[in-house]
């Protein structure tokens, strides 16, 4: 496996490694997860695909196997900024508005959504370093763009998750349940930094209560309607 981050300007020089996350995310998201989202019979796309996003994919033998995408918190482009932030003022349907306390605004806090890992991951071990894979690179780019902290919407389980794989996780709202697959979601935040090289003991279980299928485990929200 192997990690490829870029910027939308970048996109052009991976091939169709894009277009291949949006598929991705329409298998899961869209055909598993039955979402009523931006999509159509191939893709789901939806309006953070812009200009301000960057994109950490995991390769396998030239494959996108997993991805997650991210953005500053200062985001803006056109009437939406960033998710947690559109959710506190009101613009996405079915996420609370009190789901964070503040939406921050600042080049140090960086949000963390969609990520999806393929069903064609089989074992717990390749799935739990195809996701770590997928998140350092999040946090190489945000680090090169000063970010120090990465915040995500995702199941409670998520954190222990994430804390199995050597990150360090906290909660930072009430969980609340999601109207699109009845399922609980809570924003969480991490300090931008690498996972600590720690033994991943028996979490299989617990990635897939984080709401993937079989083992994916999605860092998101819902997009507006």
């Amino acid at each position: 496996m192997e990690n490829i981050s870029f910027n939308f300007a970048q996109l052009h020089q991976y091939g169709t490694a894009f277009y291949e996350f949006l598929a991705l995310r329409k298998q899961f998201f869209v055909d598993q997860l039955g979402w009523d989202i931006p999509h159509d019979d191939s893709v789901e796309m939806d309006q953070y695909d812009n200009p301000n996003a960057h994109y950490s994919l995991v390769l396998r033998d030239g494959k996108v196997i997993g991805g997650m995408r991210a953005m500053a918190t200062t985001a803006q482009w056109g009437s939406h900024t960033y998710m947690l932030r559109d959710a506190v003022a009101g613009k996405l349907i079915g996420i609370p508005e009190d789901i964070i306390k503040i939406a921050t605004v600042t080049p140090n806090v960086w949000e963390a959504t969609r990520v999806v890992i393929s069903d064609e991951v089989k074992t717990q071990a390749e799935r739990s370093e195809c996701l770590g894979l997928v998140l350092d690179g999040v946090v190489d780019q945000a680090t090169a763009n000063g970010g120090t902290e990465i915040m995500a919407l995702c199941p409670p389980v998520f954190a222990r998750t994430l804390r199995q794989l050597g990150y360090d996780v906290d909660l930072i709202g009430d969980p609340y349940v999601n109207c699109h697959d009845n399922r609980r979601y809570v924003a969480m935040s991490m300090p931008a930094k690498h996972r600590r090289k720690t033994k991943v003991a028996n979490s299989a279980a617990q990635v897939r209560k984080a709401g993937a299928a079989g083992a994916q485990a999605p860092l998101h929200a819902p997009s507006v309607k």
